[in-house]
């Protein structure tokens, strides 16, 4: 099969990957597999919006402090990518079509798509929301050649979320990132491992992991434009102009030498949210309904994926930058928006800012722990049934008629997401 069929997403079957002789297999010695989403946050909010279909649109802040945080490939045929400021982006395509992030929906899909490959495979070693690497190495008697197993998680992600992924299929997990990434989009690329050199060496050497602005320019004062000229350069060459971690791990990869197994995280050590305002503001009223709503969005993803918080903190950014943060630890772990907003307002006025202006909130909660076996302390005057239960009712309205249907008073009129569109704090892993 050529690579060009392959990375146009070609159904495989056992006759593909056997080009080379009986017995013979392309993915043969390739258990590693890495799966990445095609323009992730665009496809999202093209399964709501297909009229937006086949037109350059970007996902991102508008306003003056706004930038992109994704781009369909229509768009990025004018150039634009993420994190360019939105103002440039206006500039490069001025009809193109800007859409508010929606990270609970981005969540929310991701935690699918996550679902399908641990459906494959329990080593599934997630780098971001919409990637991850698997080792199908114990998958192969169940499901088949890697390669199919591979066709078979892009064929449910297609179908069960209704976006595209790209995956490469490697021997290691180096070789296997580069491959899904000239596979995109929508592709399937395999690299075995008697092609992995003829793979490498014609790529730049901005391709190798570990290679930024600076390792870059001091390869290339050095003659070396491309991964081959790093692996046929003496080590003790890279050691001297690199230092000796950097130089030999970039000799290694080159020869596409990368023994890192598959590391399946533990779980997660916090949950929380932060907003980044248009606009530095020094109003009280607008920063605690700010504090409010982040509040509500943690508790809500607390009770999504089952955890109670022991730990409630506070994180303050002011307009020179100089962030602080303040926590304090519950008598019992909660996972009540209400029971959140008072520690992270009660944390605020400790700090007695008055009117400084900040640039920047957040609120997360640490120390998680199962909500169904958190202890939980009841008050005096509190009701049987309570504020964690009205916000259960709250998820279970908003899962029917769409988030936002309920919310508290304190945020109507302030907007579909009652915010300024900022991003959530990625999970903290433990150790």
């Amino acid at each position: 099969m050529s690579r060009s069929q392959i990375t146009r997403g070609a159904r495989l079957t056992q006759a593909d990957l056997a080009p080379h002789g009986a017995g013979l297999r392309e993915d043969d010695g390739c258990p590693i597999l890495h799966v990445d989403m095609d323009a992730f946050y665009a496809s999202c909010e093209l399964r709501s919006r297909p009229d937006l279909v086949g037109l350059p649109m970007i996902v991102g802040g508008d306003g003056s402090r706004g930038v992109v945080t994704a781009a369909t490939y229509e768009a990025r045929k004018y150039g634009i990518h993420s994190a360019m400021p939105m103002s440039r982006a206006k500039r490069l395509c001025p009809d193109v079509v800007i859409l508010p992030p929606d990270f609970a929906l981005y969540t929310e899909v991701s935690a699918g798509v996550m679902a399908v490959f641990r459906d494959v495979t329990p080593l599934v070693e997630p780098l971001s929301l919409d990637e991850a690497f698997l080792d199908v190495s114990g998958a192969i008697r169940r499901m088949g050649p890697p390669a199919v197993i591979a066709e078979d998680i892009r064929s449910r992600v297609h179908d069960e979320q209704g976006i595209t992924c790209s995956v490469g299929v490697a021997s290691t997990k180096f070789v296997a990132k580069l491959a899904s990434t000239n596979a995109k989009p929508d592709g399937l690329l395999v690299v075995p491992p008697d092609r992995v050199v003829a793979f490498l060496h014609p790529l730049p050497v901005g391709a190798l992991w570990g290679v930024g602005e600076k390792t870059e320019e001091a390869l290339l004062r050095l003659g070396l434009t491309t991964v081959g000229d790093i692996a046929h350069t003496p080590v003790d060459t890279l050691v001297r102009a690199l230092g000796q971690a950097s130089g030999s791990h970039l000799s290694a990869l080159a020869w596409g030498r990368d023994p890192r197994p598959v590391e399946v995280p533990e779980a997660e050590k916090s949950i929380g949210n932060e907003e980044t305002f248009p606009r530095d503001i020094d109003d009280p009223e607008v920063i605690r309904r700010e504090l409010l709503r982040l509040s509500e969005k943690v508790a809500s993803r607390l009770r999504q994926q089952g955890y109670a918080g022991r730990t409630v903190v506070l994180k303050v950014r002011f307009a020179d930058f100089t962030t602080i943060t303040r926590s304090r630890t519950l008598r019992s772990p909660t996972d009540v928006g209400r029971e959140i907003y008072a520690t992270a307002s009660a944390l605020l006025d400790a700090l007695g800012l008055q009117r400084a202006r900040l640039r920047l909130v957040g609120v997360r909660a640490e120390g998680l722990v199962d909500a169904d076996e958190a202890p939980r302390q009841m008050l005096l005057d509190e009701p049987e049934l309570g504020w964690r239960e009205a916000e259960q009712a709250v998820d279970r309205a908003s899962a029917r008629f769409g988030r936002g249907s309920v919310r508290p008073a304190r945020l109507l009129g302030t907007g579909e997401d009652d915010g300024f569109g900022g991003a959530p704090v990625a999970p903290r892993p433990r150790g």
